[in-house]
């Protein structure tokens, strides 16, 4: 495996631990870290009132052969989170809840720590996780 992305994962996976509070850690090994809370009354009006899984995926870091890539779902559909992010790691992002890595930036690892906490606020807010 390579040593920048193990480093990379190491610190991706430290923001995200940092809000595990009442989430569900689904997996955690040394190339995949992941966050799960139970679906919110907002997914489940997305879902046309059906419930299709107890629980959603909040925010994931994985090691994949180009990249370390930081999936934050939070970030979905809520374009307001995303103004005033960096040219830089905006750049990062791959569709629409995507950054990813291939070397350690820890101006980019701040500045995306803090647009974690706002998405997780966000899509608690929005009901879309129940706390």
């Amino acid at each position: 495996m390579n040593a920048e992305f193990k480093s990379i994962f190491l610190r991706l996976r430290e923001i995200l631990h940092q809000h595990a509070g009442t989430l569900s850690v689904k997996e955690d090994n040394a190339a995949c870290y992941s966050l799960h809370a139970p679906a919110g009354p907002a997914a489940v009006r997305a879902w046309r009132g059906q419930m299709r899984k107890p629980m959603l995926p909040v925010a994931w870091v994985e090691i994949g052969k180009a990249y370390v890539s930081y999936h934050l779902m939070g970030v979905y559909g809520n374009a307001k989170l995303l103004d005033g992010m960096s040219k830089e790691l905006k750049g990062r992002m791959q569709g629409k809840t995507c950054f990813n890595f291939k070397s350690h930036d820890e101006a980019l690892f701040d500045e995306l720590e803090q647009l974690t906490a706002r998405a997780m606020t966000a899509f608690k807010k929005a009901g879309f996780i129940s706390k």
